[in-house]
């Protein structure tokens, strides 16, 4: 007797040239899992290879859009791929050949924040707040730099990295991190799903080219770097004090 397979992290949907790709890890808040990461990287390799999916749009069930790296794994030793396989993924959303959509009604902390940043094209609802809170775990927002510098304002990510203050969605949508705030998201973006839609595959992917160029060069320019940098950082007796405090619901030694 074989095991039943596990059930999916990552859904995946199909309606009129629109492929959606829904987080679904309620227990962790979508967490950056070992396991969704290779869901989700195979969920967007699919999609790229359907003829009849015109853009991606990616969301998630539950309050939370993603919480960032899984914390549980990372103190535990059980991460198999670390920082290089989230760069990895970020990558690949950011040179999928079709426009890949974020659809947020939730909250976004950390690593969540580098999906956002690698998306074409964002939207973020009433109930959405955003926070880098890795400098209170002692970490850093390291590899999701890769995507996130080139597109946020900096004086704003400056204020934002070291903070580690909760802001929200006309926020977001001030400083560069989602495209466009609104009361109703599915309103906000059927317009842009509408554009998409009308795109040919060719247009659409020389298009995004055009746009992602500068991320995909700080890509291969800093992957290696800062992947090695965050992997020191989680390895580290602060970081391990910092995520050990978090899960146990207490202040870090050093906080004030």
């Amino acid at each position: 007797m074989t095991d039943a397979p596990a059930t999916p992290l990552v859904l995946r949907s199909h309606e009129r040239g629109i492929t959606t790709l829904t987080l679904d890890s309620p227990h962790n808040r979508n967490a950056l899992s070992t396991r969704l990461v290779a869901e989700l990287h195979q969920a967007l390799a699919d999609a790229a290879a359907d003829q009849g999916t015109r853009a991606v749009v990616l969301t998630h069930t539950g309050t939370t859009f993603c919480a960032g790296a899984d914390l549980s794994e990372a103190t535990s030793g059980a991460a198999t791929d670390g920082p290089l396989g989230l760069a990895r993924l970020l990558r690949g959303i950011v040179a999928l050949p079709k426009p890949v959509v974020a659809r947020v009604t939730g909250h976004v902390r950390a690593g969540g924040l580098g999906l956002l940043g690698a998306c074409d094209i964002s939207a973020a609802g009433p109930g959405a707040t955003f926070a880098f809170t890795e400098a209170r775990l002692g970490l850093a927002p390291a590899v999701i730099s890769l995507p996130l510098l080139p597109r946020l304002d900096p004086r704003a990510a400056g204020r934002y990295y070291l903070t580690g203050e909760k802001f929200d969605a006309a926020e977001a949508a001030r400083i560069g991190l989602v495209t466009l705030a609104a009361d109703d998201v599915d309103s906000g973006l059927a317009p842009v799903l509408d554009g998409l839609r009308k795109g040919s595959p060719q247009g659409l992917a020389e298009s995004k080219k055009l746009v992602t160029a500068q991320v995909l060069d700080t890509f291969d320019r800093d992957t290696e770097a800062l992947a090695e940098r965050s992997a020191a950082l989680f390895g580290s007796a602060e970081a391990r004090e910092g995520m050990t405090a978090f899960l146990e619901r207490r202040a870090p030694a050093w906080a004030r």
